[in-house]
């Protein structure tokens, strides 16, 4: 007989299974439902509601595991103590495989779950705006704006070529990142010269 140990660690399974397939699901198309998700995962439609009462708690928890990603990604970056520029290559380069992941939540942010994503990234929005704050503090990013437009600006373009990149990826974290810095008032040589060789 099953121990409740080995229960939990099953469910915990079953319902991590779920997420993971319910971002590929989305991923391919993002008006899916809950017995596609239920199909892709192998489990009947009961087992994921079990796990997610409604389609908006299943995209609440994608949005909570995607925001726990960036906020660990961007604190690590924020500590380094570099020049905000490089920061934010540091971020972008760490982040595109997230961004990539959870690229579908962008599509879904702009449906009728944007205002429950959109407060879920309260965290990671600030954690933006600090970094961008700082770069204008020190003439490295344009002022045109307020930082935490900014960084909404800068930051967005990253989510909208990891949406739109090619299935064989031609634009890449290359693309992204120099695109972003751009956005954010740094020259192109610089943008060019910090970004490198990055593929």
């Amino acid at each position: 007989m099953p121990t409740e140990s080995s229960r939990v660690r099953s469910m915990n399974e079953t319902r991590d299974r779920i997420l993971d397939v319910a971002l590929d699901v989305l991923g391919e198309n993002p008006d899916a439902g809950m017995g596609d998700i239920a199909s892709a995962a192998g489990v009947v439609r009961r087992t994921v509601y079990g796990h997610f009462p409604s389609r908006l708690d299943l995209v609440r928890t994608l949005m909570e595991r995607a925001v726990t990603e960036m906020t660990a990604v961007l604190t690590e970056v924020n500590a380094s103590g570099a020049e905000a520029d490089a920061m934010w290559v540091d971020f972008i380069a760490r982040l595109w495989p997230v961004a990539h992941r959870y690229r579908v939540l962008l599509a879904l942010r702009r449906g009728e779950y944007g205002e429950a994503i959109h407060g879920l990234l309260g965290p990671v929005d600030e954690l933006l705006a600090d970094l961008v704050k700082r770069g204008q503090d020190s003439d490295v990013f344009a002022r045109h704006l307020p930082a935490g437009m900014l960084s909404q600006v800068a930051y967005g373009v990253v989510f909208a070529i990891a949406d739109s990149d090619l299935p064989n990826g031609t634009l890449g974290a290359r693309a992204a990142t120099i695109t972003s810095l751009l956005m954010l008032g740094v020259p192109e040589p610089r943008a060019i010269a910090l970004v490198g060789d990055q593929p």
